[in-house]
């Protein structure tokens, strides 16, 4: 088994718990629009009985469910669907609401402190939230991590930047949509760039800055779902956040993903575990955060030693389109347990197949782009899976475009190289109007074509 994997041998979670989830439990509202919840969405539709709602959803997410219009920002929205429609589970997709407290909002009304809810609350979301205090909390725990400062002056930043090598760190406090994180080559640069982000180039997320050191290596995800108390470990992935191919370009949200990833053996993730996710765990429980839901863990491998990047609080996209797919077992009872504090006694194992994600984005992205392209190829595709990421339906029903990044194809092989193959077989029968893509997705981890 992989760690963190629970074998089909373990107590059965519902007879333990003495419980029988009806069909009206069994409806489950996913909140969200892009390619992480309609990857999300198709996975829990799968399970026997479970009838999905996703809001607001996209054209994908109508194939595997129900689109409800709501905005994830509507907690009194919400509420009245999950009350009328006899929701039994929560799964929150994005980060803003739990940054902005939806978990709290249930816990804090009695007519929803029955509806499970995956998620931390508004203090366990600072760890996403505010980098500065997820940095602080690594500090506490002795989670490795690299060296920073947190500033809201420039002046105050100068020294320790002079003091750091080429090249430079910058990264706003709070939520930028994805696009908060400066990596500089020239001090002067650094300085400059520091300035305009306490200037406002990030808005109220760059009033403060964490100026951290460069860490030399190669990223990775790990993605931990836990009830407090256990935890598993879902399938790892490495993403590709540049635009262009061999890594060039601007930064994006993620332009394609591989699940597992080669150089996360065994060795390495023990480390994860030990190093990191326990003290994680530790740390939350010693500071009275209720946290019932996904860690992700972005991470830097300098040297086979793995130290924090990042925490997400949520599911990673383009990686969930990737990491769904070798997930095996109901994943609804994965997220039932979870919420009930019994994550240890429910089947949970992966796929020993690799799955690769190449994201199809709009022409200009992450840039300037246009909306309202109409897409073709869809009905061809084969033996693959199609996570729609910024889609909507026109007027006459047809699947349109509707954001940057805007379809993700994801495809299974027995190793990188076929998954390669299925996957690109597909992306190039979708068809729109200044459709863009990489060519290069998954390359640089297959052993025979690494050293290209």
């Amino acid at each position: 088994m992989y760690p963190g994997e629970v074998s089909k041998e373990a107590l059965d979670w519902k007879a333990v718990q003495g419980q029988h989830i009806t069909a009206v439990q069994r409806n489950i509202l996913v909140l969200g629009s892009g390619g992480r919840e309609h990857a999300l969405a198709w996975k829990l539709a799968q399970g026997e009985g479970n009838k999905v709602y996703i809001a607001p959803g996209n054209a994908g997410t109508a194939e595997v469910g129900t689109n409800v219009n709501i905005k994830v920002s509507d907690f009194e929205g919400i509420k009245k669907f999950c009350l009328d429609h006899e929701i039994g589970l929560v799964v929150v997709g994005p980060e803003q609401p739990l940054v902005d407290g939806i978990v709290d909002f249930f816990k804090e009304d009695a007519r929803l402190q029955k509806i499970r809810i995956i998620g931390p609350d508004k203090r366990g979301a600072q760890l996403e939230g505010s980098k500065a205090y997820a940095k602080e909390f690594m500090a506490r725990n002795g989670i490795p991590t690299a060296r920073c400062l947190t500033v809201n002056k420039t002046a105050d930043g100068a020294a320790f930047l002079k003091s750091l090598k080429a090249p430079y760190v910058l990264k706003a406090d709070g939520l930028a949509a994805g696009k908060g994180v400066l990596i500089l080559d020239s001090l002067d640069e650094a300085m400059s760039e520091l300035d305009n982000m306490l200037g406002g180039k990030f808005g109220d997320a760059s009033a403060t800055v964490v100026i951290e050191e460069f860490l030399s290596g190669i990223e990775c995800s790990v993605f931990v779902l836990t009830d407090g108390e256990h935890y598993v470990l879902l399938p790892e992935a490495k993403d590709y956040k540049r635009i262009g191919d061999g890594d060039k370009g601007l930064n994006t949200g993620g332009m394609g993903a591989v699940s597992p990833v080669p150089f996360c053996t065994p060795d390495f993730l023990q480390k994860v575990e030990e190093r990191i996710v326990k003290p994680t765990l530790n740390g939350l429980k010693q500071e009275k955060i209720d946290y019932k839901g996904f860690i992700f863990l972005g991470l830097m491998n300098c040297g086979g030693d793995p130290y924090v990047i990042e925490y997400n609080v949520r599911m990673g996209d383009p990686e969930t389109e990737a990491v769904m797919t070798r997930i095996e077992g109901d994943f609804a009872d994965m997220l039932y347990a979870c919420a009930d504090g019994c994550l240890d006694q429910v089947y949970y194992a992966k796929s020993e197949k690799t799955a690769l994600t190449v994201m199809l984005v709009s022409g200009g992205y992450p840039e300037v782009y246009q909306k309202g392209k109409v897409m073709t190829g869809l009905d061809q595709l084969r033996d693959c899976v199609a996570f729609h990421a910024g889609t909507a339906f026109d007027a006459e029903g047809r699947v349109i475009t509707a954001g940057g990044r805007v379809i993700a194809v994801t495809a299974q092989g027995s190793n990188i190289m076929e998954a390669r193959e299925k996957a690109y077989e597909n992306v190039v029968k979708i068809k729109f109007e200044g459709e863009n893509h990489r060519h290069d997705i998954g390359l640089d981890l297959s052993p025979l074509t690494s050293h290209l």
